[in-house]
């Protein structure tokens, strides 16, 4: 049986060595272990973007993946760190919310890691990442069991998101994420969407024009559109165009659709 696959998740950047140490602590650990980056790119010390991207992958990956996520404005203050056992998988994050969008739909059982035996002998302040949660990680791809971690706990930080709001009218909502297309992804769920929209509004800008569709090569270049995302959510775009820029949008920016009752 093949070890389990590690994946790493910072915001560390491509050309940084942080990411190469944190490879060569497993390593050490686990010769054997197999690494996989899902992206070092997240904005940095941006939880809400993290806690989105972490939300939009891990649920497609099978059971017994170990993902590390090191995305920790707070390192060396006294926010912990967490072994996070959820649909299968585990993940070691800190303590601060970037995880939590995962939360729907399952029961996490959730660990504060306090067992030194399975960290490095020496560890920095600023550096948490390769000096805990990396070997960490290495001995949980060994077998190490979770409950030699550290204790269960109840509580942890949960990120605050501001939830949509549906009426007769129609449901107004916030951009919760932007793609690198500057697609704006929101938090109204597709669910919510009882028949195609009339009205949109972006920040307080109603788009004179756009066209509800079902993919963007419906509508013309240039073209606002509104769909239902990949991730089953409100998405505003411009057909091959940048809806942040178009709208001067960003993470929060409310965003309201109507239709007549």
């Amino acid at each position: 049986m093949p070890d389990p696959l590690i994946t790493l998740t910072t915001d560390f950047g491509e050309e940084s060595p942080y990411v190469a140490a944190m490879k060569g602590v497993i390593l050490t650990i686990n010769p054997a272990a197999r690494l996989l980056d899902l992206s070092h790119a997240i904005p940095p010390q941006d939880i809400r973007h993290a806690a989105w991207f972490l939300a939009g992958a891990l649920p497609w990956f099978p059971p017994g993946v170990i993902h590390l996520v090191v995305v920790d404005p707070g390192v060396g203050t006294k926010r912990e760190l967490l072994c996070i056992e959820l649909h299968g998988q585990r993940l070691l994050a800190p303590d601060n919310g970037c995880w939590t969008l995962l939360e729907a739909g399952g029961k996490p059982v959730v660990r504060r890691l306090r067992e030194r035996r399975w960290w490095l002998s020496d560890i920095s302040a600023t550096f948490h990442g390769r000096d805990i949660l990396a070997p960490t990680a290495a001995h949980l791809s060994l077998g190490v069991e979770p409950q030699a971690l550290g204790p269960k706990t109840t509580r942890w930080v949960r990120l605050a998101v501001e939830k949509p709001t549906v009426d007769a009218d129609g449901a107004r909502g916030e951009v919760a994420f932007i793609d690198r297309f500057g697609n704006l992804i929101t938090n109204i769920p597709a669910t919510a969407i009882r028949q195609p929209p009339e009205t949109l509004t972006v920040g307080g800008e109603a788009a004179a024009k756009f066209r509800w569709v079902r993919t963007y090569g419906e509508a013309r270049h240039g073209s606002v559109v509104a769909l239902t995302s990949s991730s089953g959510h409100l998405e505003v775009a411009v057909v091959d165009g940048d809806a942040a820029q178009h709208f001067a949008a960003r993470i929060g920016t409310p965003v309201a659709i109507g239709w007549t009752r």
